[in-house]
């Protein structure tokens, strides 16, 4: 069980859920740990998250520190995977991202033993941070 603590916004968490339990292929991988993230964590109104937070459709840079690599990626609904650029909430990178602030790393078993130790290095486009700034603007 992984113990860096993630906040989720109601709306990503009430998807999620849904997705979780209409989900066809109940075999990936990533849906059992999605389920263990869902479950851990802090769940908040989408006016509450703070920018620097990973929430659905947030475009994240963060490194790899095993690997040593630097990504930016959109973390996205399964049926809008697939675009250079996305990453889907259900791979493994997509569920460890979910909820992490800036700052925060997190180690992640993916299939075939690798371990994963991901930081986030900036959540450079968030949903819920420009809603906020479209309505004061």
């Amino acid at each position: 069980m992984n113990e860096t603590p993630i906040t989720i916004v109601q709306s990503d968490y009430q998807t999620l859920e849904r997705l979780l339990d209409t989900s066809s292929d109940r075999t990936l991988p990533g849906i059992g740990m999605l389920r263990d993230e869902l479950n851990r964590a802090n769940i908040v109104d989408s006016d509450e998250i703070s920018p620097d937070y990973v929430t659905m459709n947030s475009t994240v840079e963060f490194v790899d520190d095993e690997a040593n690599k630097t990504y930016q990626m959109t973390l996205v609904y399964p049926d809008q995977a697939g675009s250079p650029g996305t990453v889907s909430v259900l791979a493994p990178v997509g569920s460890a991202l979910l909820g992490l602030r800036v700052g925060q790393s997190i180690r992640w078993q993916v299939p075939g033993g690798r371990q994963l130790r991901l930081r986030v290095v900036a959540v450079t486009g968030q949903p819920e941070a420009e809603r906020r700034t479209q309505a004061a603007g």
